[in-house]
Formats: structure tokens, sequence, C-alpha cells
């Protein structure tokens, strides 16, 4: 796949961190292909144009059971989704850590305006934050988003189909993500697997 950069917005800020963020914004190229031949899920390029995280589904697609990883394989996150009658649910388990009895990290459901809200556990001390995931507006693609931090209202990251640097629009399999700085990467991929999930698109 070639090295293309998309066009950048402005700079938000939020105060959620991890060893997965950085003091600046990053910039990802998802291609909703996995790296395995025939398989599902997709590939998450840095900035640089490096594999960075990867979802394989293998011959699998809409599972209730997904796991992000690394390049080398490292399951990163494992997210499973929970049968309920009306929207259902997303749980996503740090490191793979679903066994029972074990607390999601975070849990993402529909509310009745068919809106996404998150709810990130990051610790006894720290209690929950709570996070929301809006359809971008205008927007043809059905997995273009944003994700709003609800106690600030800010926008800590966007998802939007990636144009070249001379402003084409690709294929509406390799979209562009933004993360604000001091974000947990790693937290918002997971969300934006939940993301494909919902919308049929992983």
């Amino acid at each position: 796949m070639s090295k293309v950069h998309p066009q950048e917005d402005i700079v938000l800020s939020s105060s959620l961190s991890s060893t997965f963020s950085s003091s600046k914004r990053e910039i990802f190229t998802i291609w909703m292909k996995s790296l395995v031949m025939q398989g599902n899920g997709c590939t998450v390029y840095d900035s640089n144009g490096q594999v960075v995280y990867r979802i394989d589904n293998y011959d699998n697609k809409n599972c209730n059971e997904v796991h992000l990883m690394d390049l080398k394989g490292k399951v990163l996150f494992t997210i499973l989704r929970k049968k309920l009658r009306l929207f259902g649910r997303w749980e996503g388990y740090k490191s793979g850590n679903s066994s029972k009895g074990n607390k999601p990290w975070f849990q993402v459901k529909k509310n009745l305006n068919m809106e996404v809200d998150v709810t990130v556990k990051e610790s006894d001390e720290t209690g929950a934050n709570s996070y929301r995931m809006e359809r971008l507006k205008g927007s043809s693609s059905k997995l273009a988003c944003k994700i709003m931090d609800v106690q600030t209202g800010r926008a800590i990251a966007e998802l939007k189909q990636k144009q070249s640097s001379g402003g084409v629009l690709l294929g509406d399999d390799v979209m562009g993500l933004v993360v604000e700085p001091n974000i947990d990467h790693s937290f918002i991929m997971g969300l934006i697997v939940v993301h494909g999930l919902i919308s049929h698109k992983m």
C-alpha cells in the first residue's frame, strides 16, 4: 500500500494517557483489509508507513470475539460482544485478559438515539470516564466518526475517509485516523474496532 499523508485538523486536548500515547497529535491510516490473504479485519499504519496494529478475523466476519494485536501478534485488547435484547454491548479487556471473573477495561453500547456510549474504567482510584462515538455529519462513509470526551465536550479522535496529498479521496476502505495528544492510541483503536463491528465493516 502506498504511503499517503492525510490533512491535519484543529488540535484539541484530553487527559487520557498511557504508554501508547504521545505528546503530539498522531495520524494513522486504517486499511480495512487483513494481513491474512482473504481474511477479514484491518491493518493500521503510522505516519511513517509502518504497521502498528492489526485485526485478523480470518474467515469470520462480524464475530463475537476480536483481538486487537500489534505487528508481532501480541494481543493488546480482546473485544467481546454481549448479546442483549435491543442493541447489544461490547466489552474490551486489556492484554486479552477476558477470562471469567475479570472486569472489562471499557464497555460500549448504543443508546436510544443510536449514538454509541463508551464507559472506561481506568483504575479503582480514578473511577470511570465517559466518551461518545458520533457519526461525522456530511460524510458518505459509514465508518466516519469522531470520539468525544463527554465531560469536556471535546473530540479526542476523528476517523474519516483518507485523502491523498493532492486532496483526492481514496477508496472507502482506506480511512485516516487523527488522535489528539496524550490519548491512548490502543484505546482509540479498540473503539474503532467496535465501531467497525457495529457498522458490519469488520
